[in-house]
């Protein structure tokens, strides 16, 4: 049986799920707070998202306690492949090689990002040097 793939998030989603993936589970509260350290947004809007995405399967909601607790459905990895998935499909014709060089020639890599990605490539190579 094959596990079902998130629906895509909008940009306030995915600004929401990486508060909880970075915190776990929290309150809306506690999102509220951290979403303020980068832009300012209404507790209400904070609210009403969450709400949203129980209703779409992007988090869920424990109400066992006085102030209700939202966790994640998904993991950080399934949701990036999710969205690389369909951004390599749309913008890249399913190539991953245009794909790649574009995202190395848009933003400078580290020399560790660079590291990490020689290593993946060699093990993807079957340990090649």
């Amino acid at each position: 049986m094959k596990k079902s793939l998130p629906p895509k998030p909008t940009d306030t989603e995915l600004a929401i799920l990486r508060v909880l993936w970075r915190l776990g589970p929290a309150t809306v509260r506690t999102v509220f707070d951290e979403l303020n350290r980068a832009q300012a947004t209404g507790y209400t809007t904070v609210l009403k998202m969450l709400q949203i995405m129980t209703e779409k399967g992007l988090v869920r909601r424990d109400e066992s306690e006085r102030s209700h607790v939202y966790e994640t459905t998904f993991s950080e990895q399934q949701v990036q492949c999710q969205l690389v998935g369909h951004l390599l499909d749309r913008a890249f014709g399913g190539s991953a090689q245009k794909l790649v060089l574009q995202a190395l020639a848009t933003k400078k890599s580290s020399p560790q990002e660079l590291a990490e990605i020689r290593k993946l490539l060699n093990e993807l190579e079957g340990g090649k040097s």
